[in-house]
Parts: C-alpha cells; structure tokens; sequence
C-alpha cells in the first residue's frame, strides 16, 4: 500500500513549550488512522501541520506526495485532493443543505455530484432546508457533506461525534466506514476511545509532543496478551484475580463451587485501560 501520509522528525514550539518534539507517522492508503491523546498532547498541532495550515519548525511532512508547506497553485491543486472536517462550524445558517452543498461544490476543479453527495451523509430529505434548523447530528452530517464534495483522497476529522447521542453517533460511524469503502483515507481524532476501537484500523498514542506507540486497537500496548482479571464472589466477599490463563482458573473456581460461580466476570484490559497506563494520568 502506497504512504498518505509521512512525517519524519517534525517539530513546532510556541517559545519553551515544544508542542511537537521529534514526531513521526506514516498512514497507509485507504485506511481509518486514529490520533489519540490528552488535551495539549500535540495532536492539533501535528494535524494543522499535516492540513498546511500551521508552519512547522523542522523535519520532514509529505501528504498525498506533496509538501503541505508550499504555496501558490501547486498547493491550491494539492488543496483539491483532501477534505477537512473541522469539530464545529456555524457558518451559511441562512442557506439550504443543497445549496451550501452547492455552493462548496464550486471551490474544486472536480467535485462530487450535490444531489449523490447529500444521499451519502443521509440529508435527501432536508434538502431544502436552512442550516440553522438541523438537529445536531443533521448539522454534523452536512459539515462531512461539505468536507467531500471535492471528492477528496484525503479527509481530516476532527473530533466528529463531540455531543452525539449514542444512536448518532453509531449512523456516523457507519458514514465513515462508507466514505473510507469508497477508496478515501481517513484521519481521525478522538476523545471517545470507544469510537477508535469501532473504527481504526490503526490508532496512534501521542503524548508531549511524541509517538508513543502506533497499532491496531486490540494489539495496542500490548492488549491482546494483557493478563486477565477473574472476578467472583465468596462468601460475602468479592474477590479478583489477574491470570495469563484465565481459562485454567475459572475451571479451578467451577470445582470449587461445584458448579456455578457466583457473580464471575472475566475481561482483559480495554483499549481506554491501555490507553490510560500509556499516557500516565486520567481520560479528559
């Protein structure tokens, strides 16, 4: 599979504080590439680097083969390939779904038809009407509306289901696997480590400016071998217990109770508990 994107030694600091200190990443053609991280980690940093929006210090960036840095037409046509998905926008309240998906329609060279566009994200029926009157997860859906009508190679998406109920948020989640179906890359940035195990294929830790570990949800910090924690009640006491082989030990508990074992619940660590121990504090 070809790069997307790579970066090699990128730096940024805003005086002292390094914002981005030696970081390096690769994301893979056609994939769901998550970015997590605690607030002031340096994801927004990395990402507004990797958009061309933001200077870099030093190192090297490529995205889809091209320095994101570079100005001029060659970064306008650059600009064509990818699609941004910023976390909030409150703008063209007073236009229709179709026609700020129209109007956006016209900033590229080779856009996405407006009518197949609005069915992809769901709004057919709220064609016609303002942006000020769509519930949230309408507003958010016409946002990725406005982020791939150039028909992108590329998208960004920003902390895309910030405020969702859990049933929007799943109707999301499956546009995301729909656009990336249909051959476009997707970086993702999220709080909701739930909503990284559902859609990466990859998820990236970072922490103070750094990688600190790059792989798949269930393999990350080494999840899949993680001892396992049994759990059960004897007596009036609950008791626990961490085991490489939790199998042998639930069977140890069935011959001792005869049976049945009272309250047993067994699981491995979650990808929030990994994540978690990795950047050393609590979930923000």
């Amino acid at each position: 599979m070809s790069k997307v994107i790579s970066v090699s030694g990128l730096r940024k600091s805003y005086g002292s504080n390094k914002a981005v200190d030696g970081l390096d990443l690769e994301i893979e053609q056609g994939e769901i590439f998550a970015l997590l991280g605690p607030n002031g980690a340096g994801k927004t940093t990395t990402v507004e680097i990797l958009e061309g929006f933001r200077d870099r210090d030093s190192g090297e960036v490529r995205v889809l083969d091209f320095d994101p840095s570079t100005k001029g037409n060659a970064g306008q046509q650059w600009r064509d390939r990818i699609g941004i998905v910023l976390q909030s926008t409150n703008d063209a309240g007073d236009l229709t779904v179709y026609e700020s998906v129209s109007h956006f329609a016209t900033y590229y060279e080779n856009p996405k038809d407006v009518r197949e566009v609005i069915e992809l994200v769901g709004l057919t029926e709220k064609s016609d009407a303002l942006g000020r009157t769509l519930s949230g997860g309408q507003r958010r859906r016409l946002d990725v509306a406005l982020g791939i009508i150039g028909n992108p190679e590329l998208i960004f998406l920003d902390e895309p289901t910030t405020g969702f109920d859990p049933e929007a948020r799943r109707a999301f989640w499956s546009l995301i696997r729909k656009l990336r179906d249909e051959g476009a890359t997707i970086l993702l940035t999220t709080h909701y480590l739930d909503e990284a195990e559902a859609l990466a294929d990859r998820v990236a830790v970072i922490n103070r400016g750094k990688i600190i570990e790059v792989s798949t949800p269930d393999q990350l910090g080494g999840r899949a071998t993680s001892l396992a924690t049994v759990s059960w009640r004897d007596g009036a006491e609950l008791r626990e217990e961490k085991s490489a082989n939790p199998t042998a030990l639930v069977s140890q508990l069935a011959q001792q109770f005869g049976g049945e074992i009272p309250e047993l619940n067994v699981r491995r660590a979650s990808l929030e508990d990994i994540y978690l121990e990795m950047i050393g504090g609590t979930h923000e």
